[in-house]
């Protein structure tokens, strides 16, 4: 089993120092990520929350490109239908070439109503949007000549995306998805799969079964490290401690759950979690003692998780060292 790290900086909109040195904690956490031998990160992409999560997502990703050696660096995820396709697979083979070839490229169609809003694009055209900027993506990273596309929605005349992916015929494409039929198409399209940090236990293991059992149908092999598990680590020694931290982390969920849902309440995401929110924690997050949490773990490893993604550590050195010290090796 592998382990990574799922999230991102998090800074508000002013430009004072603390905003700034959020940015470089978060570089100084990583790079020790790096060298205690983390396989990779996803950083996120979201806008206009007011929270300070990441927005510039290749940005930061390729600033942190510069920073490490060995992890693997890439979005969970980029929102197809707020991106023009071609700068986008510019922006992504350039970060593919300067990392040597250590991009995973989560790509999505987005869940978050209020985003769409802002963006002037509307929820129902998302999936069409995705499926032609996907198209485009892989046509400009494998393309070895100029080449026209002309749509209702994009006109591009002999051109050519520069420079290629160092990874052939292109970085691989990880999809966030949470339906069976969108867990079905994911296996169908050839992407690695990301699940998310909301659902239970029982869900995500539902939905990796989905996965696995597309991919096996089609007579393939499947690999565990092609799905990347998002989960809350909440390392407690106490029962004060426990109880603190499940206030904290159900208070996450709420506001991640407002997201997920329209102001009328017609729209509901896959994404959102379980409406009892002291459930979705105790259900769906590694909580507890070192040793509670290896039990933890070793059940989605029964279910057959190979890569868990872990959200939480924020900046914190200290707690990403007793992961390696005293979880890590019981495990990995």
């Amino acid at each position: 089993m592998k382990f990574g790290l799922f999230g991102g900086a998090t800074a508000g909109r002013n430009t004072s120092t603390d905003d700034s040195d959020s940015f470089h904690k978060f570089t100084d956490f990583i790079v020790e990520a790096d060298q205690v031998g983390l396989h990779g990160l996803f950083v996120v992409e979201h806008h206009f929350t007011g929270f300070g999560q990441v927005s510039s997502t290749m940005n930061l990703l390729t600033y942190l490109a510069a920073k490490t050696k060995k992890i693997r660096l890439g979005p969970g995820v980029m929102v197809l239908p707020w991106h023009n396709p071609i700068l986008l697979a510019e922006q992504a083979a350039t970060l593919d070439v300067l990392s040597n070839g250590r991009l995973d490229m989560g790509v999505g169609k987005g869940y978050r109503y209020n985003e769409f809003q802002h963006f002037c694009v509307g929820l129902d055209e998302a999936q069409s949007i995705y499926d032609e900027s996907i198209a485009l993506m892989k046509r400009a990273w494998t393309s070895e000549e100029r080449f026209s596309y002309h749509s209702p929605r994009w006109n591009f005349e002999n051109i050519v995306v520069e420079p290629a992916p160092v990874q052939k015929p292109h970085p691989p494409l990880w999809l966030a998805a949470g339906k069976p039929e969108s867990l079905k198409a994911a296996a169908r399209g050839g992407y690695n799969l990301l699940l998310d940090q909301f659902a239970t236990f029982d869900v995500i293991a539902q939905r990796l079964a989905i996965y696995r059992d597309e991919i096996r149908a089609m007579g393939k092999v499947f690999d565990p490290m092609s799905v990347g598990v998002a989960r809350a680590i909440l390392m407690v020694r106490n029962a004060e401690e426990r109880e603190q931290a499940i206030e904290n982390r159900g208070k996450a969920l709420a506001r991640m759950n407002a997201y997920g849902r329209s102001p009328d309440g017609k729209y509901v995401s896959s994404m959102t979690s379980d409406a009892d929110l002291r459930l979705a924690t105790e259900e769906g997050a590694l909580i507890g003692t070192p040793d509670e949490i290896i039990e933890r773990i070793r059940g989605l490893q029964n279910a057959g998780v190979g890569y868990i993604l872990l959200v939480g550590f924020g900046t914190r050195i200290p707690a990403l060292h007793t992961f390696a010290r005293e979880i890590l090796p019981a495990v990995a």
